[in-house]
């Protein structure tokens, strides 16, 4: 989200995983849906053709991959676009995209991409260099005459180094930053980065989101908000058509409905599966189980404009009074991770030598004391009744809350549908509550998206997801020095020096990593979950 966090972010991933997304109104499209073995259309019709239908955990928040900020939003609208690089299959290695090679500057400052000729857009305008152009800075030039056609809560962290982009020739484009960023390839593989069509957006304007038009291998036939997104498969595209017709996203926010409708056959693949079920699907011979290491963070926002958790003692205390290792065990079942910090282990840049926060109720009191609260103290509590790497949101929150009461702390919880969560934490700063819910997918794969994206004292909103306004000033010192080695032998001990300052500081509560995992029909062929965790059914079959 995201990705990030949220994508959260959040992220966000967001990564991972977020906000500053708009809420779509009824649409429909010019193409006809078409139909898929196995499933139903939405008027009901019985399908023909080879369609897979995944069940999501919430409704997307857009289809503009500019203004996407959610996990449910980038699954949902992934195939339909490039970007100039992509990540190999299975990691997040670049490889060519749109881009079919690249130099860089000895400098570290120009980035010269050689397009890909012959690609179309879905509605037959042509990929160039002025659509590459036109793409970024949309997102980042106020002045732009469509910087109006929407919220770009990534164009900062994607393209904030930019200084200009040129056009070279109708297939070269130069991309010059204001300085070096390690990270910024990178970034171009990521869904803001996303190359589309500038006819498409001249035509609709903020209704874009509505309307979306890329390059990729499947293309846009509608979407009925709160019923499903479908989309079919692009005939033409540069790589060679997919082998299914159609991929049908339908949101069902309760995990037990989810699964309900998996095994009654209405949905042929599904996330989100409740941790007490897996074994059993594991064991059906009908599905396929996935599993992988996520770039994931699942934590609690505590909110460090506000007392109590200005001062860091507080926010310590809080967590040695959550029993993490017990939600993760027996809440989650293990799908996920134990986190000692705000990375990943499977994110380079991390290190276990970092404060440890073991559950501990009466350092927590001690701590609580030493900061003028002896006797605790009421907070206000936000979380997602769903949404993209939430796992089981307020299941979560009901062990914390009763946790910290255990030691004084008495926290009214407020739940809230997903998009409008996300609004909600991306808004209002004064609005926020002291502790909030959130989690983060990585998009990039580097230390970066994380910590100088969530944490970074510059990326409080607008400019990314440091949704608590925390700031460490020794902390951004790193982790912008950082950004402008170029090695990651170069860059690890910042990283590592960098954790060590924000653990102590306890911005978060963090508690897992959680685990990639998927269900779908055996007769799916030929899937393979990424890092990122978007799903790419471009080379996926089906089969009897």
């Amino acid at each position: 989200m995201r990705r990030a966090i949220g994508i959260v972010l959040a992220s966000a991933l967001l990564l991972g995983s977020l906000a500053g997304c708009t809420r779509p109104a009824s649409q429909g499209a010019e193409t006809k849906p078409g139909q898929g073995a196995g499933s139903t259309t939405e008027a009901g019709q019985k399908a023909t053709g080879k369609t897979i239908v995944v069940g999501l955990q919430a409704e997307p928040t857009n289809l503009d991959p500019a203004q996407i900020s959610d996990y449910n939003s980038s699954r949902a609208a992934d195939g339909m676009f490039d970007r100039l690089v992509r990540f190999k299959d299975g990691s997040t290695e670049l490889e060519p995209g749109l881009a079919e090679s690249w130099d860089i500057s000895q400098d570290g400052l120009v980035y010269t991409f050689h397009l890909r000729k012959g690609v179309k857009f879905h509605d037959g305008t042509e990929f160039n260099a002025d659509a590459v152009k036109f793409s970024i800075e949309r997102q980042i030039d106020p002045n732009h005459p469509y910087h109006n056609t929407g919220e770009f809560a990534y164009a900062d962290f994607t393209f904030g180094k930019v200084k200009e982009v040129r056009i070279k020739d109708p297939y070269t484009v130069e991309i010059e930053l204001k300085e070096p960023y390690a990270p910024f390839l990178s970034n171009l593989a990521i869904h803001a980065a996303s190359i589309v069509s500038p006819e498409a957006v001249k035509k609709y304007g903020k209704d874009f989101t509505k309307h979306p038009v890329g390059t990729g291998p499947f293309r846009f036939v509608r979407w009925t908000p709160g019923v499903e997104v479908v989309l079919e498969k692009n005939p033409e595209y540069w790589k060679g058509a997919p082998k299914i017709d159609q991929v049908i996203y339908r949101p069902v926010i309760e995990d037990q409905a989810r699964l309900t409708e998996f095994e009654a056959g209405q949905l042929d693949f599904i996330v989100g599966i409740p941790p007490e079920d897996l074994a059993r699907l594991k064991q059906n011979p009908q599905y396929e189980v996935q599993e992988q290491p996520g770039m994931h963070v699942w934590y609690v926002v505590l909110n460090a404009t506000k007392p109590p958790f200005d001062n860091p003692k507080v926010r310590q205390a809080v967590n040695y009074a959550v029993n993490r290792k017990a939600i993760v065990e027996q809440l989650l079942r293990s799908t996920g991770v134990l986190a000692t910090g705000p990375l990943p282990p499977v994110v380079w840049g991390y290190t276990k030598d970092v404060p440890q926060y073991p559950y501990d109720p009466e350092k927590a009191k001690q701590l609580l004391a030493e900061a003028g609260y002896p006797n605790g103290f009421s907070a206000e509590f936000w979380v997602p009744e769903s949404g993209s790497g939430m796992q089981q949101p307020r299941e979560m929150a009901t062990a914390i809350q009763a946790d910290l009461q255990a030691v004084g702390i008495q926290t009214r919880i407020q739940t809230f549908e997903w998009g409008t969560y996300l609004d909600k934490v991306m808004g209002d700063k004064s609005s926020l509550p002291e502790m909030f819910e959130m989690s983060w997918i990585g998009d990039n794969g580097d230390p970066d998206n994380f910590l100088h994206y969530l944490l970074a004292s510059d990326q409080a909103p607008p400019n990314g997801f440091n949704l608590g306004y925390y700031s460490n000033p020794k902390a951004d010192q790193l982790l912008k020095q950082a950004q402008r080695l170029r090695t990651q032998a170069e860059r690890q001990p910042l990283y590592e020096e960098a954790l060590k300052l924000l653990v102590a500081d306890a911005p978060w509560i963090w508690v897992d990593h959680e685990t990639q995992i998927v269900a779908y029909k055996k007769s799916i062929k030929g899937f393979q979950l990424h890092p990122t965790g978007v799903f790419r059914f471009e080379t996926v079959d089906i089969q009897p």
